[in-house]
């Protein structure tokens, strides 16, 4: 397909399926730099990217920063064709679609990076929590993969967001304040159930991802997040009766979760959350967000354990307490995403400056995480990957799956020993791959 890439024809597969987002000659630079990315394992840049697809002398440099600073691709539209891939073949068909909103700063350094800024990062080694880079906030779908004990999540949408600086002026301020993280997160959401109509989408997120932008999601969408200790809930609004006078929106202040908590009924039970049963008491109000939500029926989820006391809110009306605590705690798959990402994969590594090439260079790195996982489920899994993991770093003997990193590796040793036998059209046997593994480590001893 490539001069100087042979695919595994599995890979070649699943990239083929988006082809209609590119036009021909950026779909087969898409394919040489998800390649390049995937086999890189030093500096992960976009001439990173060339070189560990070994197109450094095939292709001119300028080719793979043209494709992520011009070309004509949108970047909404390659996420929404992964969504659809995630969808078809790791989610059960008719079954809703979980979806794990959150943003992660990605460090970088110099003036001169479209959207940097110093800002809150949760990863941040220093005691501020600060670090200067870029910010994205990204939807990723859940899914429950069979070989794995936890919740993955694949990242499928992504936007640049650009705080707002103080010295800007009130105009910029309030601009800024109408495309803040909660703004962009809607958004994502919205084009995302838009793109699955007729489906349930069951959005979980931190405590930072609430606000009025939420009052206009779309009908098939709900919104479990944390209840901050000073959101202030109502009952439900009393019925409407013939008298002057605006009707009441809102009911009796029932007052805040500990308030709520302090004399609730509470019921023993168990959820499934970490990998682990654990015991719960139990308590739920039906009740009204109204600074937050307005008048849209919310129900407060409240669990203690001998802890700490958990507290939730979600307008999925339907679920039970037990569920919605579980699909919370999953929403820590995208922490985990974000953490193989970066650390992994290389998201954030690319030296891009220019606006168009910052806003594409991260979430395309994530969408790549998002693939090698559906490979990974689809075309590499094998039970032995696990032991061979256990055998090489006795350290892991508890190990219940593979993680990550072990599905990158499987990648790139398929796409090694299909290079290296040329012509041939089909994907590696996995006997094949070990003749490699065997020739290395003999020419190393």
């Amino acid at each position: 397909m490539l001069p100087g890439l042979n695919l595994p024809v599995s890979l070649a597969g699943l990239l083929v399926v988006l082809r209609p987002v590119f036009t021909g000659p950026s779909f087969r630079t898409f394919c040489g730099l998800a390649a390049g990315l995937c086999g890189q394992v030093r500096r992960r840049t976009v001439c990173g990217m060339l070189a560990g697809a070994g197109l450094g002398r095939c292709w001119p440099h300028d080719r793979a920063h043209y494709f992520f600073a011009r070309a004509a691709w949108q970047l909404d539209e390659l996420g929404l064709a992964v969504a659809r891939l995630v969808a078809a073949l790791l989610v059960p068909a008719g079954e809703p679609l979980v979806v794990a909103v959150d943003d992660s700063v990605f460090r970088r350094c110099g003036r001169r990076v479209y959207g940097a800024a110093w800002q809150h990062d949760g990863s941040s080694p220093a005691k501020n929590k600060l670090s200067f880079g870029t910010c994205f906030v990204t939807a990723g779908i859940v899914v429950a993969l069979p070989f794995c004990s936890r919740p993955a999540c694949l990242p499928v949408l992504a936007r640049l967001h650009v705080p707002g600086r103080g010295r800007q002026g009130r105009k910029a301020r309030r601009q800024a304040a109408a495309a803040s993280t909660v703004t962009t997160a809607a958004a994502l959401v919205t084009l995302l159930a838009g793109a699955f109509p007729g489906r349930t989408v069951h959005v979980v997120a931190d405590a930072h991802y609430h606000g009025p932008a939420l009052r206009d999601l779309p009908s098939g969408v709900t919104w479990t997040t944390r209840l901050p200790k000073n959101a202030v809930l109502y009952q439900l609004a009393p019925p409407r009766v013939r008298k002057p006078g605006r009707p009441p929106r809102k009911g009796p202040r029932l007052g805040t979760w500990a308030e709520m908590a302090a004399s609730a009924s509470w019921t023993p039970g168990t959820v499934h959350i970490y990998g682990r049963d654990q015991g719960e008491d139990l308590a739920e109000v039906t009740c009204l967000w109204y600074g937050c939500l307005d008048t849209r029926t919310v129900r407060v989820i409240l669990a203690r354990d001998t802890a700490t006391t958990l507290a939730l809110v979600t307008t999925d009306l339907a679920a039970s307490a037990a569920a919605l605590i579980e699909r919370y705690a999953a929403r820590w798959s995208i922490e985990q995403a974000f953490a193989d990402a970066r650390n992994i994969l290389g998201a954030g590594e690319a030296r891009t400056r220019v606006r168009r090439a910052v806003e594409r260079t991260v979430p395309f790195a994530m969408l790549i995480h998002s693939l090698v996982i559906i490979w990974y489920a689809r075309h590499g899994y094998d039970p032995e990957d696990i032991e061979n993991r256990r055998q090489a770093e006795p350290w892991y003997h508890a190990k219940p799956g593979p993680a990550f990193e072990d599905m990158l590796t499987k990648l790139r040793r398929t796409m090694i020993a299909a290079r290296i036998s040329g012509s041939s059209p089909a994907d590696p046997e996995p006997a094949q791959i070990r003749a490699v593994l065997a020739a290395w480590h003999a020419a190393a001893a």
